[in-house]
């Protein structure tokens, strides 16, 4: 893509003038909190030294202490140009940071954020000065049950399948200047149908701006064939908002007739858009991004992408790296993932738990990839929970709704965070109202509201079904689908498809966990243990017996890596594959007895 830029953390909303301040910063444990009373944003004495953006629980770090910690300290000296101050403004970037973060700048309190998995920003330009400045972030965390922290722990050590916690910062800080006068926000969307991009800008400028002469050009292409060039205007201080569409019936390609490119996992073709906010025939503002004209949507009991059916078959990835937990390495390292998985034949993942770094979302995108894009739970109800989870969750769906490779909004999982939700109207409305929220800002993509079990309304009914026996998953789904998913309780499935109160409606169906297994080495761990040589022959009878059952149009394998404890992945945590991935792949890519056929 044109905009791509090695290491820029926003991949779809790319500015020139910007500064990674990822790297050696200044830290401080603060167990008796007392840093703010005794200013510490003043005069930073910590003693230690971190490396941004690894958490201190990880070896990166440069500290490697699992031990809880809630009161954390940053700090680090950055430079900044006058000159572009004049007519920018300076905004700081927080790509993620675990939980609630406070921002000082010379000194002077800039805002705070409470969250661990969302982007957030702050305009500093006003606590700047020319050359040397100092910001000073304090970060507080605990094991509180009612904020979303996934599959990070709450207890001192791991167990089952929680895993050493994400305190701070973990995603990269960056800043950039941005024109006083510039785009805010793009929210894009296909319309395979009528061969539209439809687009609904934001213009942020002082009130006085907004003459009448503000205009919004945007310019696409594909591989260099120039594609739609439009100018829109006006806008005016009660209209900063505009909705436009863009027709793409041009020539992008060596054929006789105008062709629109779609994109899927075996064509994953995407257009360039450039944005530039123009007054007076002046630039004002430059934003590169990218697209992709692509369709998901559900008929009946299919799941259609660019209106053919799509056999999903996915992997189960909770994004954990050895030496750096939640945050991955490098970028490389993100793209290895991405190439290893689609070696094994997976056409997509069910990003686990976790809001990854966006630039596994752009990777994927390139190359194709589906993601199910899923929460990390909270696991205690509440006022409180429902609240945060709520803010949280829609900064996220709103924040990665333009990447094409996202298919399905995945809020909550196995009743995590709402362990009620079979009997109980509130837990159940909660549910729901996550379900309506969500399609209210996209309304296209499907949303999966308890994936696993109890499911209240949801597009799509997953189950999770870790049995070993290959003949018995087989009957088991293909002879006695209706009874199973309409029954209260089932001995052959941990939990109710449906909550009280709901019914299969005739959506379509995933096994979306299955397998798990593990290869036996004698040291103790989670996972459905075998011998070595017996790996290959379960996963293939386990995966061969779904890709049987003639109604499931998809499955999700636990999982892509091993992960501290849980040692049931195809690869180990160093990303070594456990098993021949030609094999895998060819397992993976057998002919399909499905109604939804690839």
């Amino acid at each position: 893509m044109k905009c791509y830029q090695k290491d820029y953390p926003r991949p779809q909303f790319v500015r020139r003038n910007w500064e990674n301040l990822n790297g050696l910063w200044d830290f401080a444990f603060d167990d008796s909190n007392k840093g703010e009373q005794e200013k510490w944003y003043n005069n930073f004495s910590g003693s230690l030294k971190i490396q941004v953006p690894f958490t201190y629980e990880s070896a990166l770090s440069g500290i490697h202490d699992n031990t809880p910690h809630n009161n954390i300290w940053y700090h680090r000296i950055f430079h900044v140009n006058g000159a572009l101050l004049q007519e920018n403004n300076y905004i700081l970037h927080f790509e993620g940071c675990d939980f609630h973060t406070k921002l000082w700048i010379n000194g002077e309190y800039a805002g705070c954020h409470s969250g661990g998995y969302a982007r957030f920003s702050f305009d500093v330009t006003n606590l700047l000065k020319d050359g040397e400045n100092h910001v000073t972030v304090k970060v507080e965390d605990s094991f509180d049950l009612q904020m979303p922290r996934g599959k990070q722990r709450w207890k001192d050590e791991n167990y089952g399948v929680f895993y050493v916690q994400t305190t701070g910062i973990w995603k990269t800080v960056w800043s950039e200047y941005v024109p006083q006068i510039c785009l805010s926000d793009i929210k894009m969307t296909p319309n395979l149908q009528d061969t539209r991009l439809e687009l609904e800008a934001c213009i942020q400028a002082p009130a006085e701006a907004f003459d009448g002469n503000l205009f919004l050009e945007t310019t696409i292409s594909f591989n260099g064939y120039p594609v739609s060039k439009t100018c829109i205007a006006p806008f005016d201080n009660m209209n900063r908002n505009i909705k436009i569409g863009i027709d793409l019936h041009s020539e992008v390609s060596n054929t006789d007739e105008p062709t629109v490119k779609t994109w899927s996992p075996e064509h994953p073709d995407l257009y360039d858009i450039e944005f530039r906010i123009l007054k007076n025939g002046a630039v004002l503002d430059q934003v590169g991004s990218y697209f992709a004209m692509r369709d998901i949507r559900i008929e009946g009991c299919r799941i259609l992408l660019n209106r053919s059916p799509l056999y999903q078959r996915l992997l189960l990835d909770q994004g954990y790296w050895k030496d750096s937990l939640l945050t991955p390495p490098c970028e490389e390292a993100i793209w290895e993932d991405i190439e290893k998985i689609l070696a094994m034949g997976f056409n997509g993942v069910r990003k686990h738990q976790k809001i990854e770094d966006e630039r596994f979302l752009y990777w994927c995108d390139v190359k194709g990839l589906l993601v199910w894009s899923e929460m990390a739970a909270a696991f205690l109800y509440s006022d409180s929970a429902l609240s945060e989870f709520t803010r949280e969750w829609l900064e996220i769906v709103r924040q990665n709704y333009n990447h094409p490779c996202i298919i399905t909004w995945t809020p909550f999982n196995e009743s995590w965070g709402i362990t009620n939700i079979k009997k109980r109207r509130d837990q159940q409305c909660f549910v729901n109202a996550i379900y309506y929220l969500t399609k209210s800002i996209d309304p296209i993509r499907p949303v999966i509201t308890n994936d696993g079990w109890e499911h209240t309304i949801s597009d799509i009914i997953t189950i999770h079904d870790y049995g070993q026996d290959a003949d018995a998953l087989k009957n088991r789904w293909s002879e006695h689908k209706n009874e199973i998913l309409n029954a209260d309780t089932s001995p052959d499935v941990q939990r109710a498809a449906f909550a009280d109160g709901f019914s299969y409606q005739g959506q379509p169906v995933i096994i979306s966990e299955y397998g798990g297994i593990a290869i036996d080495t004698g040291v103790p761990g989670w996972g459905n243990m075998v011998k070595e040589e017996e790996f290959v022959q379960r996963f293939e009878s386990i995966t061969t017996a779904i890709r049987q059952i003639p109604y499931v149009c998809g499955y999700c394998y636990t999982q892509v890596t091993d992960v501290q404890q849980e040692i049931n992945g195809l690869m180990d945590m160093d990303r070594n594959f456990k098993a021949d991935p030609e094999i895998i792949r060819r397992i993976n890519t057998q002919p399909v007895n499905s109604a939804n056929q690839e």
